[in-house]
């Protein structure tokens, strides 16, 4: 890498006809996690998002509340950018459309392509969406409609500008066929060739039905067609039309990133916008899918709109941006569901990571007064399979960040922290202190708190309060200053005094959050979480032995264990509770391998309430202990007590 590496990124500028949902959300953490992360890998960044603020449809919304479009927006475009804030996004500039510079920059445009001979005025008689903004041929209308939202459009007649997008279609489809990484994923650049193949017909880029928008140099009696004006934003951020550094710095942009219902504007529209005014297209447009809400688009018109703020007052911002970004193969569409943000925080979280962190202090602090020892032991094999990941892994998040696959990157990260995990269960530095082993103690504690401290490296562009939270703990400072250079083995200081403070992520109690709404409304099929094995269940509540006789207890003999495809935390085990055989998924998978669970006889709640977890049933819960370090002991029985055996 040299110092020259720019990364310039943009999110589409949001409509303020509304307050944004956690589909907005997820483009802009998404677009923010991408800068945060280039510039600790050493890069200069410039991250730019914004607000397209003019058209018929805000024109429309104002007049309906009586007051002007101007503070119509700015009531909503204020609540963007408090969004943002609460999100921990760090942006460079904020573009809004109703700034004076950005007038500037859509009339040079406008006028240059005109100059050109590329626009020309006609008239225009045809189907308008007005919440899309697009105009639309018969031929593409579905049922009569809309083919992007479904609702209906309007017969327009009037006097227009157009734009010869069907002068450029040969030139468009030969840069694409050579510049394969402009459009991505691979699946959106093939609905765009066809698009194209199907013939471009020339845009309509003017309006004189209504006045809220910027007006065309050459005729002020028209306003620039929204989506003209709106992607032009991407130059306004760098001083367009004006020659200078940034613009020169700059441009052309690295990534627009763009859901995919705006493919068609962003890799037809405006690379031959740019082609028109002789300058280089984007290196990529990347269409991610959409974040559905029970397997259906959000919309206000089904009252499944989640809101971020709402969930970031309830559960923190960093269990939502992890959530976002893990949870979804990137460029394909996800599922938002609460239980799904639920389980995972408790299990990678919650489970994974805080307890990891919290266990390690704990004997650190138990065992060294929270001073970081000395690594003085020559390495075991398990000792080097851990150094060997971790020390390899800044390079491989970078690779699969530049790839674009997100969740792969976040993925790799907690293998590391699953290995960290499985690394105290074999060491067992509570077996090696009773040993007075105290050189390879003060070893396998070092390699955890290493571990920990590239972790928080690691993790800081995605979740940042995480990271900050990790290196307070550990004792160290100056997190903002560290590069991906700094994830290297062995750079944490023997003699560091750490600082143990609460759990990072306390653990989600399910039949409580269960009982609140995300928004108005539950998503339906939804059933209770299964309970999972945790340590620090309520004490001083006494009971009746009528309450206690309630609960079910039987001995059963495991069958079958396997993983679940997806979770790392789970094992789906198939179980003999005497008179018939059950599944039962639970969390033990860090802590026991499927073939050393089968014909184990173990304790369960028979009876249970079934629950749903990761798309498996579970019919019961087994029961296990903990101790302080976080290892987890089921609770069994020898193979003289049979199956279905009440335990009283």
């Amino acid at each position: 890498m040299t110092a020259k590496e720019r990364f310039y990124v943009t999110t589409p500028i949001y409509y303020p006809s509304d307050n944004l949902h956690i589909g907005h959300a997820y483009t802009t953490t998404v677009a923010d996690s991408l800068a945060r992360w280039h510039r600790f890998a050493g890069r200069e960044v410039y991250f730019v998002t914004g607000s397209d603020e003019h058209g018929q449809k805000i024109q429309r919304a104002a007049e309906a509340k009586g007051i002007t479009p101007k503070e119509y927006v700015d009531v909503i475009v204020a609540s963007f950018k408090h969004l943002w804030e609460k999100l921990n996004i760090r942006y460079d500039d904020f573009v809004r459309t109703t700034d004076e510079r950005h007038h500037k920059a859509v009339q040079a445009v406008f006028q240059k392509i005109y100059d050109k001979g590329d626009i020309y005025k006609s008239a225009y008689e045809g189907w308008y969406c007005t919440p899309c903004e697009t105009f639309w041929l018969e031929n593409r209308l579905v049922e009569g409609k809309c083919p992007d939202c479904n609702r209906p459009v309007e017969w327009v007649k009037e006097e227009s500008y157009f734009f010869r997008l069907s002068k450029y279609a040969d030139r468009l489809l030969q840069y694409i066929n050579e510049h394969p990484e402009f459009i991505q994923p691979e699946t959106r650049r093939n609905e765009m060739v066809n698009f194209i193949k199907s013939g471009l017909e020339d845009l309509c880029v003017s309006r004189t039905t209504f006045d809220w928008g910027i007006p065309v140099p050459v005729d002020e009696g028209h306003v620039v067609y929204v989506w003209f004006d709106a992607l032009t934003n991407y130059l306004t951020a760098l001083g367009y039309p004006e020659p200078n550094e940034l613009l020169e710095k700059w441009w052309p942009a690295d990534l627009h990133l763009v859901g995919k219902e705006i493919m068609r504007f962003h890799t037809i529209v405006w690379p031959i916008m740019l082609m028109a005014l002789d300058l280089p297209l984007p290196k990529t447009v990347f269409g991610h899918g959409w974040l559905l809400f029970d397997s259906e688009k959000m919309s206000k018109s089904k009252g499944n709109v989640v809101d971020p703020l709402v969930l970031i007052d309830e559960f923190g911002v960093d269990p939502i941006r992890y959530f976002l970004m893990r949870e979804i193969s990137f460029g394909q569409d996800g599922n938002f569901s609460r239980r799904a943000l639920i389980e995972r925080t408790n299990a990678d979280l919650a489970n994974d990571l805080g307890n990891l962190l919290n266990r390690t202090l704990s004997m650190l602090n138990r065992y060294y007064d929270g001073r970081v020892p000395e690594p003085t032991a020559a390495p075991t094999p398990v000792d080097q399979d851990l150094i060997a990941y971790a020390s390899g892994l800044g390079q491989k998040v970078d690779a699969l960040v530049q790839e674009l696959k997100i969740n792969e990157a976040l993925a790799s990260i907690w293998r590391l922290v699953g290995k960290a995990n499985k690394y105290v269960d074999e060491r067992a530095p509570w077996n090696l202190a009773k040993l007075e082993s105290k050189d390879e103690l003060g070893t396998v504690m070092y390699n955890l708190l290493e571990t920990l401290r590239i972790v928080g490296l690691l993790v800081k562009s995605f979740i940042p309060e995480t990271g900050a939270k990790i290196w307070a703990q550990l004792g160290l400072e100056d997190l903002d200053q560290k590069t991906l250079a700094d994830t290297a083995w062995g750079l944490l200081k023997p003699g560091t005094q750490t600082r143990k403070g609460d759990p990072i992520f306390p653990r989600i109690e399910v039949e409580k959050e269960e009982a609140q709404p995300v928004q108005q409304e539950q998503p339906k099929g939804e059933q209770p979480k299964a309970e999972q094995p945790q340590a620090g269940s309520p004490e001083g509540v006494l009971i009746s032995i009528d309450d206690f006789m309630k609960c079910e207890l039987v001995v059963a003999e495991v069958l079958e264990a396997a993983p679940i495809k997806g979770a790392d935390h789970l094992l789906k085990l198939q179980v003999d509770v005497g008179d018939e055989k059950r599944q039962i998924v639970a969390g033990i998978a860090l802590h026991y391998k499927p073939e050393e669970l089968v014909g184990k006889r173990i304790i369960v709640v028979k009876n249970l309430k079934p629950a749903k977890l990761r798309g498996e049933v579970s019919q019961g819960m087994l029961l296990a202990a903990s101790t302080p370090d976080g290892r987890l002991e089921l609770v069994s029985v020898s193979a003289a007590i049979p199956p279905g055996a009440r335990v009283k």
